[in-house]
């Protein structure tokens, strides 16, 4: 009879210890599930990724209250296991990003160096992988990389930029050439004067003006 009363009284330790643990569980259970929601409801626009982040999560909890409940682990244990998986799920997400614009770089170069074998010693711009020449000038409509002296050079990325031939004017400087310059330019003088004498001496005050109406035009040019 004593026995049977031991083991009524150990069996019913063995539960009351077994519901403190579940009660403890519960409480790490339901904090978590809170968590989850704000992190769902912050990563809401990510889509994947906070899938991703929550199945980790999901995992790494399932693993915290099989090892408290069934194991009998330390809480603070328990607690940790979910952190690391927190933490492996926060890291995949953030490196993954890095890795994929690595591996796209990777392939976009390769295709460069092997698709044709097109030499770039002076310069070329890609379209949809052909050379398109620039020597007369055009217009890049989009986004479009070209190869630079230790790198590489982006043009379009705002929208439409025009390309434009430079020459060098008759004063030795380089730029763009206006399709109107070089159009001759006639000044008009009339002078009125009562006789040959007032033209003599309103000489020195045409000469005058003509000089002032060229540095003018050499201005506006």
């Amino acid at each position: 009879m004593a026995e049977t009363e031991d083991d009524a009284d150990a069996l019913a330790e063995a539960l009351d210890a077994l519901e403190t643990r579940l009660g403890a569980t519960a409480g790490v259970a339901a904090g978590f599930d809170a968590e989850l929601r704000r992190i769902h409801e912050t990563f809401a626009a990510t889509g994947k990724g906070a899938q991703r982040l929550e199945s980790a999560l999901s995992r790494g909890l399932r693993r915290a209250i099989d090892g408290a409940v069934f194991d009998g682990a330390k809480l603070s244990e328990a607690l940790g296991q979910v952190g690391r998986a927190l933490v492996d799920a926060a890291y995949s997400a953030a490196v993954k990003p890095a890795t994929d614009h690595v591996a796209g770089l990777v392939t976009d170069v390769a295709g460069g160096l092997f698709g044709g074998m097109t030499g770039f010693g002076k310069g070329a711009g890609f379209a949809q992988g052909r050379v398109m020449p620039f020597a007369n000038g055009g217009v890049v409509q989009q986004a479009t990389r070209f190869p630079m002296r230790g790198g590489w050079g982006l043009m379009g990325e705002a929208g439409p930029e025009a390309i434009l031939p430079l020459a060098r004017g008759a004063d030795g400087r380089l730029g763009v050439q206006s399709s109107g310059a070089g159009r001759p330019v006639s000044v008009t003088v009339s002078v009125a004067t009562p006789d040959v004498e007032g033209f003599r001496r309103s000489r020195t005050q045409i000469a005058a003006e003509v000089t002032r109406a060229l540095a003018r035009g050499q201005r506006i040019r």
